[in-house]
């Protein structure tokens, strides 16, 4: 399994032997001997080296998880006695304005953990081994899994005061005419708002769009348009008067 990982991610049997400190007729007896042992072809021989087959592909795909499992199992027994890795996957933004403020003090209190921190919109398959927990964002909908909520959100019209006092915003409508900065990964944005106001129109341009809420709380904060935000998200912010609920 290794030799077939390393010759994978090499494309070279002779790189490969190098890297394990072997022979390269040693490399090519173990690929031989897998393959055998699945009964299919897991390389090709092209001008560019060698490249799996799609029986290969798929193999090391279904070994990434265990291959994972391994590796953590090795890193946790390195590790000083008592001492364990939580490995955690979260949303960038919320990774950023929410998670990292309050690690210090989560540490200070597991003194014996290890954080292993990873942050992408993307979800995770637990199935691979390579996630502890996953910090998800949106409606309750992971039926296969155990949830469990942080918080719920509100959602509000925010802006910095500057942009705010040279504006005049009595109600929900008028704020079409305003520059609005639009978060693409927000499950409430602004024609759902706007709606929900008793507003039949939806913006037909925004100032500025993001698919980061930290990019859309800054932009509100440099006076840049009113952000459609996560008072969650944004109560540093809010808390220090650099944007203020309109």
């Amino acid at each position: 399994i290794i030799a077939f990982e390393v010759v994978a991610r090499l494309g070279s049997i002779n790189k490969a032997a190098d890297e394990l400190s072997v022979t390269a007729s040693a490399v090519s007896h173990q690929i031989n001997n897998l393959e055998g042992f699945v009964g299919r072809k897991l390389f090709e021989r092209t001008s560019r080296g060698l490249v799996l087959t799609p029986v290969g592909e798929r193999f090391r795909t279904d070994l990434t998880g265990a291959l994972a499992l391994i590796a953590s199992a090795a890193l946790t027994a390195r590790s000083s006695e008592g001492v364990e890795v939580l490995r955690i996957h979260i949303s960038p933004s919320f990774a950023s304005l929410w998670l990292m403020p309050r690690l210090p003090a989560f540490l200070a209190e597991h003194p014996d953990l290890r954080i292993q921190l990873s942050a992408s919109h993307n979800h995770s398959d637990f199935s691979r081994g390579e996630v502890d927990l996953d910090i998800r964002y949106g409606a309750v909908r992971w039926g296969d899994l155990h949830v469990e909520t942080i918080f719920e959100e509100e959602m509000l019209p925010l802006v910095s005061p500057k942009l705010l006092k040279r504006t005049v915003i009595r109600s929900a409508d008028q704020l079409l005419g305003q520059p609005l900065i639009f978060s693409d990964v927000n499950v409430v944005q602004w024609p759902r708002w706007f709606a929900a106001h008793g507003v039949p129109l939806s913006p037909a341009t925004y100032a500025l769009r993001f698919d980061r809420a930290y990019l859309v709380i800054e932009a509100a904060v440099q006076g840049l348009g009113f952000a459609l935000e996560s008072a969650r998200l944004a109560e540093t912010s809010l808390q220090n008067g650099e944007l203020v609920p309109v």
